[in-house]
């Protein structure tokens, strides 16, 4: 979200943000700046407090203190996430007096009456007002915390008065502790008071997927089996596990991105045009396309993990050395698949996924490969080469949308070239630095859950990855070894060279 798209958006009802998790790093890098944009933005509601919770003892002074520090170095350092503007202190010192902080046990009781006690101080209202609570804690502690904020009354709604809470992936590790957790969650809450956060929802290239695709009369009519040879969605990453393994070793990269990041730009490509967009019908026809896509096959997916290279000139050692993995470890930090979709538009259509870590580029992208047209027309030419037509969808790190095509070589021969339109976002709506949280903790505030994931989108995608898991966990798809820098396991590019296609090159940073 830029200032412009603020314009004629109206700040959201007074609330109060109550952050668990409040002295992590989600918080300092990723949802203080954000707030920090909503307040340049004028995005805040005018009556709107935080109170951050954990474990330690600190005064909120000192609270101020620490993300005064941290917050203002995240917004102006170059090549983060909200990196790279300037640092307006008139809004963060109003943001920053807002803020309070409470030492908690999330496993006590009596951490939560305090919290109802703070709440109705911060808000100056005895019944606490609107409440948006984050959790911005270990999976593990969705259920157990969501169930005491039942038991200590502070998710009760009356009247006007709306109490919500937004719960960080992974949502589950598998089908059915999915389906358990959403079952617990639903004991305490309606599923309008969830918001299963993705925060790639929330990037504006993303959102614009579906701007291009309903908006222009120009390529819809292309967007079907009669047309498109296959797609490809890759996220690659360029760093490791950077201290996280803790977290990791529990996780993997299937768990970390397929079921949240992957799918969510998998649904946006392939759902069929919404009514409207109002949240359950955008909703309801992303679900559609999981539920029209069979289970994944084993046989048709590639499990990595990287060992020493060099990435972008820099040594990485292998993943197995990293502190807090296991000498032996068999969690994958690349996984590459193959999926159909069993309906009208996509049948016969391969959609490849693959996302990685310590691979040779930073590259998020959707890329539409045409199918190719006859060359009949040529005969007694020089064009034989196939010239591929590609429109690529970048999301980072050089947002943008690109259509790749041939033209005639200039000269008395018929021969063609390939040659490249190109549209950037920042250069031309002037974009500003984001974390991409700005957006999803708007549409919080405001009930809008149009880009957070219900109950059964998010069953719906672990029932397609289910087999996988499986496989994994009986030994029958144990992960195979790529350098760091690299593009990924060989075994990966035979994936698409026995349907005869390969792999997209990873885009360069700049």
């Amino acid at each position: 979200m830029t200032s412009k798209m603020a314009e004629g958006a109206a700040p959201p009802p007074a609330c109060t943000l109550v952050i668990f998790g409040a002295t992590g790093d989600l918080t300092h890098r990723l949802l203080m700046p954000a707030l920090y944009n909503l307040g340049r933005w004028g995005l805040l509601p005018e009556d709107f407090s935080v109170i951050g919770v954990s474990r330690s003892e600190m005064s909120s002074e000192d609270f101020r203190a620490e993300l005064s520090e941290t917050v203002r170095g995240f917004i102006t350092a170059k090549g983060g996430e909200a990196g790279g503007g300037s640092f307006d202190e008139g809004v963060w010192n109003d943001l920053v007096g807002r803020v309070h902080y409470r030492a908690g046990d999330l496993s006590e009781a009596d951490s939560f009456a305090e919290l109802k006690r703070a709440i109705a101080e911060v808000s100056g209202r005895e019944d606490g007002g609107n409440v948006l609570f984050y959790l911005a804690v270990a999976a593990s502690l969705f259920g157990p915390t969501i169930a005491k904020l039942g038991e200590a009354g502070l998710v009760e709604e009356d009247g006007d008065r709306w109490r919500r809470v937004i719960i960080e992936k992974p949502f589950g590790h598998d089908l059915p502790s999915a389906e358990k957790l959403d079952a617990d969650i639903l004991k305490v809450l309606s599923e309008d008071q969830i918001f299963r956060i993705d925060h790639f929802l929330g990037k504006e290239t993303v959102q614009n997927i579906m701007a291009f695709r309903f908006g222009n009369g120009l390529f819809e009519p292309l967007w079907n089996r009669e047309h498109i040879d296959h797609v490809q969605i890759t996220v690659a990453e360029t760093v490791g596990v950077e201290g996280r393994a803790k977290f990791y070793e529990a996780t993997g990269a299937l768990r970390d991105m397929v079921p949240n990041h992957l799918f969510q730009l998998y649904t946006l490509v392939a759902m069929e045009p919404p009514i409207s967009f109002e949240a359950e019908a955008v909703r309801d026809k992303k679900e559609e396309v999981l539920l029209a896509t069979p289970s994944a096959r084993p046989e048709e997916a590639v499990r990595g993990q990287y060992v020493a290279g060099t990435v972008q000139g820099k040594a990485v050692k292998d993943y197995r050395e990293e502190t807090g993995v296991a000498p032996d470890s068999g969690t994958e930090t690349f996984f590459a698949f193959k999926l159909g979709i069993d309906n009208w538009r996509w049948a016969g259509v391969p959609f490849y996924l693959r996302t990685g870590k310590a691979m040779t580029r930073r590259d998020t992208e959707i890329a539409i490969r045409f199918k190719q047209a006859p060359l009949s027309l040529f005969k007694g030419t020089n064009v034989h080469e196939d010239i591929p037509n590609w429109l690529v969808l970048q999301l980072q790190p050089n947002e943008g949308i690109s259509l790749q095509f041939g033209a005639k070589v200039p000269g008395p021969a018929v021969r063609l070239g390939s040659v490249d339109m190109r549209f950037c976002y920042k250069d031309y709506f002037k974009t500003e630095p984001s974390t991409g949280y700005e957006t999803l903790i708007y549409d919080a505030m405001i009930g809008d859950p149009t880009l957070f994931q219900r109950a059964d989108m998010i069953e719906a995608g672990w029932r397609i990855v289910q087999p996988i898991l499986d496989a994994a966990a009986e030994g029958r798809l144990d992960p195979l070894p790529y350098a760091a820098g690299s593009a990924g396991p060989e075994e990966a590019d035979d994936l698409l060279a026995r349907d005869g296609r390969q792999w997209r090159t990873l885009e360069h940073d700049s």
